[in-house]
């Protein structure tokens, strides 16, 4: 079953982009990675997906998990 995501990737224009995992359009899109961060978070709570953050070369960085864990773990 594929998961939900939602990633934090850099716009070739410029600034950073919030995007839902196979989504081509940027559902947020933010002058700075940080706010992007802070407001994708929220979005990933929300909506209990992975949280998946790209540097500018746009390789994973960070993946936090919101509810979608395909494990069941303590802690």
């Amino acid at each position: 079953m594929p998961r939900d995501t939602h990633h934090i990737v850099p716009n070739p224009d410029g600034g950073w982009d919030i995007k839902r995992g196979g989504g081509k359009r940027a559902s947020k899109h933010t002058d700075t990675k940080e706010e992007a961060v802070k407001i994708g978070r929220q979005i990933s709570k929300n909506q209990e997906t992975e949280f998946l953050i790209h540097g500018k070369n746009g390789k994973i960085q960070v993946s936090n998990s919101h509810g979608n864990d395909s494990k069941s773990s303590k802690g």
